[in-house]
């Protein structure tokens, strides 16, 4: 395969036409496995909350606070990390944030009480929460334009393997004895080793490198990635290259960063964005960091709940499988909000549902449909704002998403109060809502990163 002859293409120009390569892959797995380590941490949560309300006789409150506290530095690590993607770059805030959260995760296994164990979950939240958007972020600065889509939503596949792990760490680990919880938390702290992994093994976004200035280093990386497609003959891009944008894309201090998010040109999008960001955090995160418990609530032992709860995450796996398909064949908002809707369906039906068969084929719907939904979502963020302010806007959206996160476990208590039923039916609504705010989206499938 050769290169098109005539005036040199920019890099991002260059980047967008590839096909698919061994150096994409890297990237996209690379990424993804940090981001299955993420999703394990948080599905062992809603395991271990369980047992801990046995173990030490915690009320509802409690066990809703060793939720929360985690989300409360979640929001605190996803708004502050896009911001220091954007100063420092995509793959050093990667690194740190796996770092962190694997620290802290493994620290948590020693705890003797809950004091000590809130204060854990909150820099398990601050990694967490920092690392996800930054993750989305430089995937798609690499991926080809007819495909970024589709490989964010494989990225955000990866969740459903670790939380897939977390089930069945939480059915097979777990309950096997009374320290089973904490050598739970011990696996957790994979993460702090696989981060040597990510800052060694892994390339800087050159599109990043381009707006700091270190043209040499991006057409390096670009060339690379070229060569690994049998592309040897490519004309180098001018030194200078880096894209020329109306004054709304000039960000290169946080404050402008920010400040541009409410500018004529993003406003519309980021509001949009963040009320999508809440509504599907606040549904999501009410009702499966719950499930376990609730089937506890319904009179089914530990060992069924968690193996109820296991099934029904893998219908995770085909929810992602379809929504990166239509993703490039419908587009963001139409693959998006058909899921959000399908969301709300099973919600209400899963709410209402009795006997195990109905338990769990309304949960395998929810599983579906929701993590689609997620994984159209973590597509779209990065393409509603250029490379200067990227991992602001997607971080400062999951940041607002975070408060619902943080809102819903603490409220679920207080809804359960009216029943499992009526519970369900407020996380429907606000799966419906945020399938309205997705119209306000833009919808930017095939086109380079760096269009308007």
């Amino acid at each position: 395969m050769t290169a098109p002859a005539g005036t040199p293409e920019t890099r991002s120009a260059r980047l967008d036409r590839l096909p698919f390569n061994r150096r994409h892959l890297k990237v996209l797995t690379g990424s993804g496995l940090g981001w299955a380590l993420d999703a394990m941490d948080v599905g062992l949560i809603s395991f271990i909350i369980a047992v801990l309300g046995q173990q030490w006789g915690l009320s509802a409150t409690e066990k809703s606070w060793i939720a929360s506290i985690g989300f409360v530095g979640m929001a605190l690590g996803a708004s502050f990390g896009g911001l220091l993607a954007d100063r420092f770059g995509r793959r050093h805030i990667f690194a740190i944030t796996l770092l962190i959260y694997g620290i802290a995760t493994g620290a948590s296994a020693l705890v003797g009480g809950l004091a000590l164990l809130l204060v854990l979950r909150f820099f398990v939240g601050l990694g967490l929460g920092a690392e996800l958007p930054v993750a989305s972020t430089y995937v798609s600065e690499f991926a080809p334009a007819r495909i970024r889509g589709r490989l964010i939503v494989i990225l955000e596949a990866f969740w459903a393997v670790g939380w897939t792990a977390s089930a069945v760490i939480g059915y097979f680990v777990i309950p096997a004895s009374d320290a089973g919880w904490r050598w739970a938390f011990a696996i957790g702290a994979v993460p702090a080793l696989y981060a040597l992994f990510v800052r060694w093994g892994l390339p800087e976004s050159p599109r990043w490198l381009e707006r700091q200035g270190r043209h040499a280093e991006a057409e390096q990386i670009v060339s690379d990635f070229e060569r690994a497609s049998g592309i040897t003959d490519a004309p180098a891009s001018p030194a200078d290259d880096a894209p020329t944008a109306p004054a709304a894309e000039v960000a290169d201090t946080g404050k402008e960063r920010l400040g541009a998010l409410f500018s004529r040109e993003f406003r519309g999008r980021t509001l949009s964005l963040w009320a999508v960001w809440f509504c599907v955090n606040f549904a999501y995160y009410g009702a499966f960091i719950w499930i376990p418990t609730i089937l506890v609530g319904k009179g089914y032992d530990l060992v069924a709940s968690f193996g109820f709860t296991l099934i029904i995450t893998l219908a995770q796996l085909p929810g992602y499988a379809v929504a990166a398909w239509l993703i490039e064949v419908w587009g963001r908002r139409a693959t998006l909000s058909t899921f959000l809707v399908g969301s709300a369906a099973s919600a209400i039906a899963f709410g209402f549902a009795d006997g195990e068969a109905a338990i769990i084929a309304t949960g395998m719907a929810l599983s579906f449909f929701n993590l689609g939904a997620w994984g159209a979502l973590y597509a779209v963020s990065p393409e509603m704002y250029p490379t200067s302010m990227r991992g602001t806007g997607s971080g400062w959206a999951a940041g607002v998403g975070r408060i619902a996160s943080i809102i819903a476990p603490l409220l679920v208590p207080i809804l359960l109060g009216y029943g499992v039923g009526v519970m369900f039916v407020v996380l429907a609504a606000a799966f419906l809502i945020a399938a309205v705010a997705t119209w306000g989206l833009v919808d930017r499938a095939g086109r380079s990163l760096d269009d308007r």
